[in-house]
């Protein structure tokens, strides 16, 4: 069954080489029910949330111009090497351009088997499918680059994990779905011809405007670098810890993807992990941004041969551009903190000053969002008595008034994040009774994550000791 949107899909990525990805429908159900539609969202796609039925956000139903593909990639996951990764559970089903003249990807998490699955059912619990709406939403919500959610829908359907789960499918939508692993895929079986022809894609599609750079793979590699870099330091002025930063779970657009075992640390410590496979802390929280250098480093490997012919030099090259990460990241690092805290002039201490806090809230156990929130409110912060008075020294060579102040301060201090321990409530109340209620409440407040709002008190508040969640878990 198709049917005719208003918008027409152009899909630019079906139209590449059979190399790069496999034709593939989603497998039907016969129960599926619609959990939620992103009526915003659809909108700047130019789509009528009047067709995005649960039939269409399970795959059951197709609508007119979509070409479903599953796209190949490799990957570095946990440091080890998997030539042949590929979308094993998610189906690109088109592209729109929409409102604003931008590619956006439409892709259905969950809707079954694809030749990549390595024997896994190719679907999604719904546990996953909530949490993964809800945080990227939130994500965008707090001004952080992220896929979208679109739609979530039931399929009426159990999946087989740990334990029995029900079933559901997440319509997610992103710049691409063009990963560090899809360059891995054809460096490893040394297909230039197809290496070129996807940086050219991705040049085309993110960076045109490096088309006419005197070297426009080398440029490639410092756009995505500095995507990174800035996505990064936007993950860590928020307190998220990502989970899972496989390089195919790295985009090259500079989005954050993949929404698996992350969270947003409560109390301040730089070593926090959540991810119940990360038993070495690869992706701690303060490790985030190593981890973007080391994932990069291996971008740039398969780029070598486009950099240049000369091997040597190409190498040399290049490891110029990845040594040079640090300095990016620290730049925005800085700049993000500085506005946590309240400033727009710089000066040589200010790195010094931020890391005193920040020691200081991980010497307290202090909640990390609430802390900054209390600052930007212009409330004591008693973890932070001993440091307030090298702050207000800074605050006199700073020229704003204290009113343009505490308004930059609440801009990016939210008072609402999604707080682990009420995902996991919310959830619960999904899976063991149908209630979809504690999902729908969350997600509205979490929409404007800035402002206080009136009866939401314990969506800000930090978890009680015995609410604690220490430990997320992949979906697969």
């Amino acid at each position: 069954m198709t049917v005719t949107p208003a918008v027409a899909f152009d899909n630019s990525y079906a139209r590449l080489p059979g190399t790069m990805h496999v034709s593939v429908s989603p497998t039907p159900v016969e129960a599926p029910r619609l959990i939620t539609v992103n009526a915003a969202l659809a909108a700047e796609l130019r789509l009528d949330p009047a067709l995005l039925t649960a039939d269409v956000g399970v795959g059951n139903a197709l609508l007119e111009g979509m070409t479903p593909i599953a796209q190949a990639y490799a990957g570095h996951q946990f440091g080890n090497f998997v030539p042949q990764l590929g979308d094993g559970r998610a189906i690109l089903m088109g592209e729109v351009i929409d409102l604003h003249g931008r590619r956006r990807d439409i892709q259905l998490k969950g809707a079954g088997p694809t030749p990549f699955s390595r024997r896994g059912d190719g679907r999604a619990a719904l546990g996953p499918v909530l949490r993964e709406y809800l945080v990227s939403e939130s994500m965008h919500a707090l001004g952080i680059p992220t896929t979208r959610a679109l739609m979530a829908a039931t399929t009426g359907e159990r999946v087989y994990r740990e334990q029995v789960l029900p079933g559901a499918v997440l319509t997610r939508v992103a710049a691409s779905h063009i990963r560090v692993g899809t360059f891995q895929f054809f460096a490893v079986r040394r297909d230039l011809d197809s290496l070129r022809l996807l940086a050219d894609h991705v040049i085309a599609r993110h960076y045109p405007a490096l088309a006419g750079a005197a070297n426009p793979y080398l440029a490639l590699l410092d756009s995505v670098m500095q995507a990174q870099a800035s996505l990064v330091a936007r993950w860590v002025q928020a307190g998220f810890i990502h989970g899972v930063m496989n390089t195919d779970n790295t985009s090259v657009s500079g989005e954050t993807i993949d929404y698996g075992p992350c969270a947003f640390m409560d109390a301040y410590d730089p070593a926090t992990v959540f991810s119940s496979i990360d038993q070495g802390g690869r992706y701690a929280y303060d490790n985030q941004a190593p981890i973007a250098q080391w994932n990069l480093a291996r971008l740039a490997e398969t780029l070598l041969p486009l950099i240049d012919a000369d091997r040597d030099v190409a190498i040399r090259i290049a490891t110029e551009r990845i040594e040079g990460f640090p300095a990016i990241y620290t730049q925005q690092w800085l700049a993000g903190f500085r506005k946590k805290i309240g400033l727009v002039t710089e000066e040589d201490g200010d790195a010094l000053l931020i890391q005193q806090l920040l020691d200081a809230l991980q010497m307290a156990r202090a909640d990390f969002t609430n802390s900054f929130r209390q600052l930007a409110n212009g409330e004591t912060v008693s973890a932070l008595a001993s440091w307030s008075p090298l702050w207000q020294d800074r605050l006199t060579r700073d020229p704003q008034s204290a009113e343009d102040r505490r308004l930059l301060m609440r801009s990016v201090n939210p008072a609402y994040i999604p707080r682990n321990h009420l995902v996991e409530e919310m959830i619960a109340a999904a899976i063991q009774h149908g209630d979809y209620t504690p999902f729908e409440t969350m997600l509205h407040i979490l929409m404007n994550p800035y402002e206080e709002q009136p009866g939401a008190e314990r969506y800000a508040a930090a978890p009680a000791p015995a609410e604690q969640v220490y430990r997320t878990f992949c979906g697969t």
